[in-house]
């Protein structure tokens, strides 16, 4: 809980980014932040929050203010709120992260680049402990016009809840969410000195940019072919492991094919035995905190062998059909013996393009 003084001092994308952040904590078995709890170093500690937006919602409001009761009514809060790197310092604050604090911002790749970026904090020393993912707050009238006008969002209205409809033949554009996604990583070696709960392992992150256009996704999925051949060249990633994929899929007619056409173009017939959700037609598309969301929903897919369903395919495209095994409708179990790994993948405008691959323990 967040107390209320200090609520009002939060955008709500810092609000959504810091409740997430103090349940991840909690949930790793941290008692208090670093320096109070003796599990933790604060110089060994990091934050890596991302936005792709950050308080644009302050940012109108309080220009209303400006606009309707003056100069002097604006809040002294303003700048802190708005700044996209607010909720990462506001989520370093609590947990007492000195290693470095850090604000990844790639449009809805944004937070999947965080916690691609935490990984490598400790593969190379900097951090033992790196609490990571994304977040996002962007419902108000003008991103949902902005984005209608780019003919990006679904005109479902008279049925909201089945708007978001990834891989259907009669999809028409994403539902905007908003909410975060944090997760807490921590090296092997001291996880396993403090006895921690383990989720997964992070395998690590394949990264690579289409180099096409501002906005449209490259109909082939070139830069994505790129993202994920990076991401078997970086790892010991073995594609047989991979039964599990948490998609993009934002329920666009050309992204979400040239997605699937990526990943049968990079692993061939080991794509036939991956089983792709598309956790968005769910939860609605979170941009910036889209990559931390579904990296949780990764994570626990594998913990519990399960994948989650990719919910309102009334009529599979098929495209998709043809390219990939898309888990409708309900769960599907995961096999439930041996080591198997999972991909986490999105993108952003500007061409982003990132992959997260976590695996079994």
């Amino acid at each position: 809980v967040i107390p209320r003084p200090q609520a009002r001092r939060l955008d709500r994308s810092a609000q959504f980014a810091l409740i997430a952040a103090q349940e991840a904590w909690k949930d790793a078995g941290f008692e208090a932040k670093a320096g109070e709890d003796a599990n933790v170093d604060p110089d060994r500690l990091g934050a890596v929050i991302a936005s792709g937006i950050g308080g644009v919602t302050t940012l109108l409001d309080q220009y209303d203010v400006l606009k309707e009761k003056g100069v002097r009514r604006v809040s002294p809060h303003t700048v802190p709120m708005l700044m996209p790197n607010g909720p990462s310092a506001n989520v370093g604050l609590a947990v007492g992260a000195r290693a470095g604090v850090h604000t990844p911002v790639s449009a809805c790749a944004s937070g999947a680049e965080a916690i691609g970026y935490a990984i490598e904090m400790i593969r190379t020393g900097r951090a033992d402990i790196v609490v990571a993912g994304g977040t996002e707050a962007a419902i108000h009238p003008l991103p949902i016009a902005a984005f209608g006008n780019m003919m990006a969002m679904s005109k479902n209205n008279d049925d909201p809840q089945g708007a978001s409809r990834p891989y259907d033949v009669g999809r028409d554009g994403f539902v905007l969410g908003e909410g975060a996604g944090v997760i807490v990583l921590e090296s092997a070696e001291h996880a396993a000195k403090r006895g921690a709960r383990v989720y997964a392992e992070a395998v690590g992150q394949g990264i690579s940019a289409d180099g096409h256009d501002i906005v449209q996704p490259e109909p082939e999925g070139r830069g994505i072919s790129q993202a994920l051949q990076n991401l078997l060249e970086r790892t010991d990633l073995d594609p047989a492991e991979i039964v599990h994929v948490n998609a993009h899929a934002t329920s666009t007619p050309a992204g979400d094919i040239a997605e699937l056409k990526a990943l049968r173009k990079v692993f061939g017939d080991d794509a036939d035995h991956m089983a792709v959700s598309a956790t968005k037609s769910m939860t609605g598309h979170l941009l910036g905190g889209a990559g931390g969301v579904e990296t949780v929903a990764t994570v626990l897919a594998l913990y519990h062998r399960v994948a989650p369903p990719t919910i309102n395919v009334e009529n599979l495209d098929p495209e998709a059909e043809a390219n990939a095994d898309v888990v409708r409708g309900e769960a599907r179990k995961l096999p439930v013996e041996g080591r198997i790994a999972a991909l986490n993948d999105s993108f952003g405008f500007g061409g982003h393009n990132v992959v997260l691959a976590f695996r079994t323990v």
